[in-house]
């Protein structure tokens, strides 16, 4: 799907995909921000900042974009920064987000790690980091459902099925992940196949 083609289904509210791309710096600063603002998670900024704030893709767009991130081998929102930023500005977009993510908070978190060897055992800051961790649950729970409107909104009936059913291989019976993508990918990519192939006839 191109950047620049008019959205299947977009959120209320969120205009249209911009055309032209960002630049550089502009790609380095937005996730350099999303990753100081990132608190429990760059997910839920990511997704705001690229979707409504700065409106580079459309909420479909984005689903799609971060499902291939998932599959991929590590950590999901790096995995984005690179795909997004090469998407737009190539190879070397996708270094500038990917150095925007993760310079400020490896800065940062080598600080606190100084500070936390030191003063870790202080039962306060215990508390705190208790407090942090129900947020970010918070939060995650709010980009899913975020993410989950584009299905709803159309009434997918096809992909509602197969996300509720990868969540109960995974999250209720705890089949392995592996054999789980195993047999949703290809099911996946037939279903939709097979709906456009519909579609187009």
């Amino acid at each position: 799907m191109s950047l620049d083609s008019a959205p299947a289904a977009q959120e209320p509210g969120i205009p249209t995909v911009h055309a032209s791309p960002p630049g550089l710096v502009a790609l380095f600063l937005a996730f350099a921000r999303m990753s100081l603002a990132g608190f429990g998670g760059v997910l839920v900024f990511a997704r705001q900042a690229i979707v409504e704030r700065h409106r580079w893709m459309t909420a479909d767009q984005f689903n799609e974009t971060f499902a291939l991130c998932h599959f991929l081998p590590g950590p999901n929102i790096v995995n984005l920064s690179m795909v997004f930023g090469s998407r737009l500005r190539g190879i070397a977009g996708g270094v500038a987000a990917f150095t925007g993510l993760l310079l400020p908070p490896t800065l940062i978190m080598t600080v606190l790690a100084i500070v936390y060897a030191r003063f870790g055992d202080v039962e306060v800051l215990r508390r705190v980091l208790a407090g942090i961790s129900c947020a970010a649950v918070g939060l995650l729970i709010a980009v899913v459902f975020r993410m989950m409107t584009p299905l709803l909104k159309r009434l997918d009936a096809v992909a509602l099925i197969l996300m509720l059913g990868v969540f109960l291989a995974i999250g209720v019976l705890r089949l392995p992940l592996q054999a789980v993508l195993l047999v949703a990918i290809p099911l996946s990519v037939g279903a939709i196949f097979l709906m456009r192939r519909k579609v187009a006839a």
